[in-house]
């Protein structure tokens, strides 16, 4: 089962069509198909079933959907210009988003079957939508819909409640050029009043308190400008499309939503926009109880949060891609390095450094190629990589010093400066550092498994435990979450619960592979836990990728209680490693 954006469309009087002329009419079809299947595949669908003159197509979002289906409608509109009245081919689109069954390639369940019957309820040439997709797309798209009220539709319990489109959409270059401001040297984000959808206006403040806590979390993360909150407010209401609006803002993306709330049940929905082309990058929705509303507001925002910044973020690393390498600037090679920073890969790790070092001599006082240089620097000593373990400890303390003092309120260079002095064995120094970060932004993800390193180093592993489960929690498919997960397991060691460490270290490794240095602390765990013959396995896998490795070398490069650590050391022995 899997959420989704169906469009379904048939062709009106197909059986009419086709008893006048059944040539030239399936000529014609196979010619308006290719259009169809074109257009399809430009907007990012997938073509789930086809069946005479029916077509069933899928797509990751209402809006790419519904896009779609004016896109054909217009395409098909000119190829009939020349073809007289009675012999034009017409096609019926019908949009919804709902849960679908996938078997192979086909889609099934109640969300085909009331695309098929919105499908029937359009006129010829003409597109409905469900009420779902409608809270999407009204004020992300420039058109206009009419609500023909809620349908008794085949097969289907409830009623159905439709919109029939009543206008065509404009082209980018149609919309009126307003007066714009620039973009900013940084990812630039509107946070669009979202859409009470319940039709209780007494609900409105629900929808406006959203929109203000989601507003006021984006705008702690500095390496996004975010638009103030009374400036989007002003768009409460409006029709505009989201490109002029973007245009109007000088912001890159947009955020848009919906808030339903039925009985003691509340779904937000969300959309990412690239307000360039209106493009769509990410959308989702949550379901909640309504028990206590801060409570609620601070769980959805943190969640729409977490979701949207790991999207931005993929998106301007993509645009940087496609710039020629000799017009990047300082930003470009910043985005450009961002993948492979994380990568835990040595060589992709010193390709990153490269960029990084373009950057800094490209704008000596950026703060975020500094952050981001000195963790590279750090990598080096935490995953077993430098021939100087001394100097990288310095260089990494150095440079995230130096971005500080650049940015001394920005979390992501509070955070690298923690990593650094903890490097330096300063853990007070990192955990204040740390904690303010996390006050100054409440969403960082790597600040949280930071924090939970930190506790560790403190000898509190049930509280690493639950910063580092906060950390997963808010940012679900973050590339770091393979350190969270080793970092889980080294916190269950630490609590003497081996079966349990071992778990969570495998499930790091599962997570990336490449993470070999982990097996420094799988074989302890396998050897506390008397699996001797995994011990040893994984000894001889860290010794193979690491042949310098020794006991004496770990212990002047960790930081670790002294129990734990002599509980470690033991399992190596254990286990064969050398001395």
């Amino acid at each position: 089962r899997r959420l989704a954006a169906i469009l379904a469309a048939d062709v009106a009087g197909y059986s009419r069509l086709m008893s006048q002329d059944e040539v030239g009419t399936l000529r014609t079809l196979t010619a308006h198909r290719e259009i169809m299947d074109r257009l399809i595949a430009e907007q990012g669908g997938r073509i789930a079933n086809t069946a005479g003159d029916s077509v069933l197509a899928e797509f990751p979002s209402a809006v790419d959907a519904v896009q779609c289906a004016v896109d054909v409608q217009h395409a098909l509109s000119q190829a009939n210009s020349d073809a007289p009245e009675e012999n034009r081919l017409r096609f019926r689109i019908g949009v919804h988003v709902g849960d679908v069954m996938v078997r192979g390639s086909d889609l099934f369940g109640d969300g085909v079957n009331i695309a098929a019957r919105l499908e029937s309820l359009a006129k010829p040439g003409g597109i409905c939508i469900s009420e779902a997709t409608y809270g999407y797309v009204r004020k992300v798209v420039p058109l206009t819909f009419t609500d023909i009220g809620p349908q008794m539709v085949k097969n289907i319990e409830e009623p159905v409640r439709a919109y029939a489109l009543t206008t065509t959409l404009p082209s980018p270059t149609q919309i009126v050029a307003a007066k714009s401001l620039p973009l900013p040297n940084k990812p630039s984000l509107a946070v669009l009043p979202f859409t009470n959808m319940s039709g209780d206006p007494e609900q409105e403040y629900l929808a406006d308190g959203m929109v203000e806590e989601i507003t006021a979390a984006l705008s702690r993360i500095r390496s996004l400008f975010v638009i103030a909150r009374n400036s989007s407010l002003s768009y409460k209401g409006t029709t505009k499309d989201v490109r002029q609006i973007a245009h109007e803002l000088g912001v890159r993306y947009v955020l848009v939503g919906s808030i339903r709330k039925s009985g003691l049940r509340i779904r937000v929905t969300a959309e990412l926009v690239d307000g360039s082309d209106g493009g769509h990058i990410w959308a989702d929705r949550y379901d909640s109880q309504v028990e206590d509303i801060f409570d609620l507001q601070d769980r959805l925002t943190e969640a729409i949060v977490g979701a949207i910044l790991p999207n931005i973020r993929a998106t301007e690393i993509e645009r940087a891609r496609r710039k020629r390498p000799d017009s990047l600037d300082a930003y470009d090679c910043v985005m450009r390095a961002m993948p492979t920073v994380w990568s835990n890969d040595p060589e992709t790790a010193t390709q990153a450094l490269k960029l990084l070092e373009r950057a800094m001599a490209l704008d000596p006082d950026y703060a975020l190629a500094k952050s981001m240089a000195s963790w590279c620097h750090a990598q080096q000593v935490m995953y077993l990589r430098s021939s100087d373990p001394q100097w990288e400890r310095e260089r990494a303390l150095a440079l995230a010093e130096e971005a500080a003092r650049l940015d001394s309120n920005d979390p992501l260079v509070l955070t690298t400066l923690s990593a650094a002095y903890t490097l330096s064995g300063r853990v007070d120094r990192a955990s204040t550092l740390i904690e303010k970060a996390l006050q100054l932004d409440p969403n960082s993800a790597w600040a949280w498994q930071r924090n939970g390193w930190i506790h560790l180093y403190k000898d509190q592993p049930e509280l690493a435990l639950d910063h580092f489960k906060h950390g997963l929690r808010i940012s679900p498919f973050d590339p770091i979450n393979f350190n969270s997960y080793i970092g889980m397991g080294v916190a269950h060691f630490a609590a003497v619960r081996y079966e349990d460490a071992i778990e969570w270290l495998k499930k790091g490794l599962q997570e990336r592979p490449s993470a070999v240095w982990a097996y420094r602390l799988l074989i302890p765990a396998y050897a506390q836990a008397g699996r001797m013959d995994d011990a040893r396995q994984s000894a001889t896998l860290l010794l193979q990728c690491y042949p310098d490795f020794t006991i004496s070398r770990y212990y002047r490069n960790i930081i670790s209680p002294a129990e734990h650590m002599s509980r470690v050391i033991e399992g190596l022995r254990k286990a064969g490693v050398p001395e």
